[in-house]
């Protein structure tokens, strides 16, 4: 009696192809958290594109609002601060110091605010479609930094003009001053997309917490060295000199020193900060040890970003019932 063997099926037949019996089982929204985001890079820029486009729809300016928005914001508060209340006293170039510490205090605020609203404001989206939900925290910080580069742009042409029209020496960026500088941008980067992941998710669950965070939002411009010097902090006659270390310890404040290491120091003829008074002292223009500091903060703001995660990947089950 002959017996036939069964014929293998066609390596490229449609049953093979469609064979997914060897497949695990696995539910569309489970990811690697915020590294799924980077290797979906196509979807992560069509989201930026996205929140770009849409923040821009039927106006009349465009992109133009991104240099109008914080060139009038930058007229005011020097107006206030450096005219009237005369904080630019004993300081050469005022006007870059303040709107260097604005390009990223802005960059913080905006980045945290978008981020804590992300979820909700894409929730049709998150119904349609599966995909990482870190996606939409990313992509707020990175639509944020976005529109802190025209302000870098009037930040850079003020450092020129300055030099050209000035007393002081022409502008010419240092090594140290630019990595400083990135290394500023770099820990608002890290911050920004932190808190947003952990807030994004409170925000859905609790609806008041994008209202509390603005709260605290809106504070944060008058805790960094922006507004005055960082010596008015550091003499210890108007706050005592036990809560320095509790000042200088705020990322943001750190960030702003750095920035403006890169772009208002090079600026000075001399010393940047003299005191006014008979005779006059030179002050400190940054905290002494800026640059490790710096790096301290950036390995803290590596951490609290996996924090970040934790906290995103426990409560973003709730999502989707909550929206």
């Amino acid at each position: 009696m002959s017996t036939t063997s069964p014929v293998s099926p066609d390596p490229g037949s449609v049953e093979v192809r469609h064979d997914l019996a060897h497949v695990p089982l696995a539910p569309p929204s489970r990811t690697s958290g915020i590294l799924e985001v980077f290797r979906r890079r196509y979807l992560l820029r069509l989201m930026v594109r996205r929140e770009i486009r849409a923040r821009y729809a039927g106006t009349a300016f465009g992109l133009a609002w991104s240099y109008i928005n914080p060139f009038t914001r930058f007229l005011t508060f020097y107006f206030v601060f450096g005219l009237l209340l005369g904080r630019g006293n004993g300081m050469q170039n005022f006007a870059i110091h303040l709107f260097a510490g604005m390009v990223l205090v802005n960059y913080f605020t905006e980045s945290v605010t978008s981020g804590t609203r992300s979820l909700l404001s894409n929730r049709g989206v998150i119904g349609k479609m599966a995909m990482p939900r870190e996606m939409f925290p990313v992509a707020s910080m990175l639509v944020s930094l976005w529109h802190a580069i025209p302000q870098l742009i009037i930040l850079v042409v003020a450092c020129v003009v300055t030099g050209w029209v000035g007393d002081g020496p022409l502008w010419v960026p240092d090594a140290v001053g630019m990595a400083a500088s990135l290394l500023g941008f770099v820990l608002i980067m890290v911050y920004g997309t932190a808190f947003g992941l952990m807030f994004s998710c409170v925000n859905v669950i609790f609806r008041d917490f994008q209202r509390i965070v603005q709260t605290f939002i809106n504070i944060v411009p008058f805790t960094v060295p922006m507004m005055y010097p960082y010596y008015l902090i550091a003499d210890g006659e108007r706050i005592p000199r036990q809560y320095h270390d509790i000042y200088v310890a705020n990322p943001v404040a750190e960030a702003v020193m750095l920035i403006q290491r890169g772009f208002w120091q090079p600026t000075c003829d001399g010393p940047c900060v003299v005191k006014p008074g008979t005779p006059p002292t030179v002050q400190p223009d940054f905290v002494g040890d800026l640059y490790s500091r710096g790096l301290i903060m950036l390995v803290i703001g590596i951490v609290l970003l996996g924090v970040g995660q934790f906290v995103f990947s426990r409560l973003e089950k709730s999502v989707p019932e909550r929206l």
